[in-house]
């Protein structure tokens, strides 16, 4: 079993949550009675759907993680679960957007960008020195 799967798995019992298709129509998804939470591009790369506010509040933090990668303008944040420590950081975030969705909802009629497997923002290793960088 991947990790993807392990935490898709973990997702799918939690009351709040039903899986369903992603709108980018890639892999599978998990979403709340608000929408979509989560979007499981591959075994490795889990795209997670929080409020401006939250992404605002934890950007720095996010910064320090190897795991996770902002893209700057999107309410998407992308995890690389390379261990069981990134699933448990999945499913802290998740219950993060969660409780910031009830507790700081996103303005009303807000369109929510794609995803950011739309934005080909997942993670590629460099030769070079870089940390991580976008694929081509």
């Amino acid at each position: 079993m991947t990790l993807a799967s392990r935490a898709l798995a973990q997702l799918a019992t939690w009351p709040d949550l039903r899986q369903s298709v992603p709108s980018c129509g890639l892999g599978q998804a998990v979403r709340s009675a608000q929408g979509e939470i989560a979007h499981f591009h591959s075994d490795r790369d889990v795209d997670l759907l929080l409020t401006d506010r939250a992404v605002r509040r934890f950007t720095k933090d996010f910064k320090g993680s190897g795991a996770i990668r902002v893209v700057p303008g999107s309410p998407w944040v992308t995890l690389r679960l390379d261990a069981a420590s990134d699933v448990d950081l999945l499913l802290t975030l998740v219950s993060v957007a969660l409780q910031a969705r009830q507790s700081w909802p996103d303005p009303v009629g807000r369109a929510v960008s794609g995803c950011n497997d739309q934005r080909g923002a997942g993670f590629v290793k460099a030769d070079h020195g870089d940390h991580f960088r976008d694929r081509p």
